[in-house]
Formats: C-alpha cells, structure tokens, sequence
C-alpha cells in the first residue's frame, strides 16, 4: 500500500465525523465567494495528491457507464455493446446504474494504477472526484461517499472546511 493511501487510512477515522457534519451544514447554508475557495482547495489538493501512487477509487468503486459510454468503450475494444455488458458489467439493483461486475475495476493496471482505456474512459472517471461541479453544493452527497475512498476528496473537504469555518460563523 503506498504512503499516500496509508496516511489516509490513518486520518479517516480521526476526521470522517467532522467533515460529514461540514458537508450537511454546506448543504444549507450560502457561502459568498465559495467558487474562488474551491479553486483554490482544488489546486492544493492536487498539489499533494498522486492518483498514480494511490487509485483507490478504481480498485474499491465502480464508475456508472453512460450509454455513450458503453457505445465508445465497446467500439474501441472491438465488442458489441451488449457483449462488453456481458463481459463486464451488470445493473445495480438500487438504481438501475450500469457498473463494473468487480473491483478492481477490469482496466486497472495494478502495478502502474494506470487506467488501460484511460483516452476513452467514462465520463464518471473522467470528471472523478467532481470537485469543480456546479453548483458544489449539490454535490454534498457525492463527496461525503468519496471521503471514505479518495486520498484528493478527503484533503480537499477538509481544506474547505478550514477555509469556511476560519472565515465564516455556522
């Protein structure tokens, strides 16, 4: 396990309450100038983390495979959409999502943490961890999953949290 993956391991427990407890109080409150904070969180995050030293999220989630998705990748590997179903995904029963079978996911190259398809990889992956989505707020839900298994999402909701709570009264 790398060094990245293992700090964060250690810090979870110690943090994991405080930044879910953050991330409900974002859910209702305005922040003024909350795009430049998260630009700002964004950039330093990325600064300490090494997706290549980590992939955790490619070897314990599954991204949702958009149709367009599905049509690309197949093409791309020479299969039928529904043979590239077949061989590697299935529908989650809870939301009918289209996700990989297993974990980790079938395109991870475990000793590089390169993605194999990374050129054409789903969009999920693609825009992973969704710092810069709009409006940030509504995606609370989703960075209270990714605290749990992304080294960048964990560091980046806890620079946020010091960011709004130095400056602002909850």
């Amino acid at each position: 396990m790398s060094a990245l993956l293992t700090n964060f391991k250690k810090q979870l427990p110690k943090k994991r309450d405080s930044l879910k407890k953050f991330l409900k109080k974002f859910d209702k409150q305005f922040v003024p100038n909350v795009q430049k904070m998260i630009d700002e969180a964004d950039k330093q995050a990325w600064a300490e983390t090494d997706c290549l030293e980590c992939a955790n999220c490619c070897k314990v989630m599954t991204p949702t495979f958009t149709k367009a998705d599905r049509v690309r990748i197949s093409a791309h590997l020479n299969m039928t959409e529904q043979e590239f179903y077949d061989k590697w995904l299935m529908t989650d029963k809870d939301n009918g999502d289209k996700v990989n079978r297993i974990q980790p996911c079938q395109f991870l190259d475990l000793k590089s943490n390169k993605c194999s398809i990374y050129e054409i990889r789903p969009l999920d992956c693609a825009t992973f961890p969704h710092f810069k989505r709009k409006p940030f707020a509504g995606y609370n839900h989703i960075h209270d999953q990714n605290i749990e298994y992304c080294p960048a999402t964990f560091k980046f909701i806890s620079l946020m949290q010091e960011k709004i709570e130095k400056d602002y009264k909850w």
